[in-house]
């Protein structure tokens, strides 16, 4: 996955999907977190015109340790969870897009 955090939210890129982080990205004292925003399902193939986008509330949470970020995702709507998936600073992501 690949995390990029700004002052006011943050975006993630997974292999066949993607989301945001729609609040500050905001660590308790012990490194964890648990942010509102969202998560859109991506498919193979073509998208057809007008096709909405499959994307869903959720919920961001995990923990952030030295240089290491592991994080889960929940659906708000239907409670799947997602995950785990780890990123590190500096490292670029190994991310293998739907075709």
């Amino acid at each position: 996955m690949s995390l990029t955090v700004g002052d006011t939210s943050a975006t993630v890129e997974f292999d066949c999907a993607h989301g945001t982080v729609d609040e500050a990205f905001v660590l308790d004292s012990e490194g964890l977190f648990d942010l509102n925003g969202t998560y859109v399902r991506e498919h193979g193939g073509p998208i057809r015109q007008g096709e909405p986008d499959d994307r869903h509330p959720a919920s961001y949470f995990g923990r952030r340790q030295g240089s290491r970020v592991t994080l889960s995702v929940r659906l708000t709507d239907d409670g799947t969870e997602i995950g785990p998936f780890t990123a590190l600073r500096g490292q670029p992501p190994v991310l293998f897009k739907c075709l």
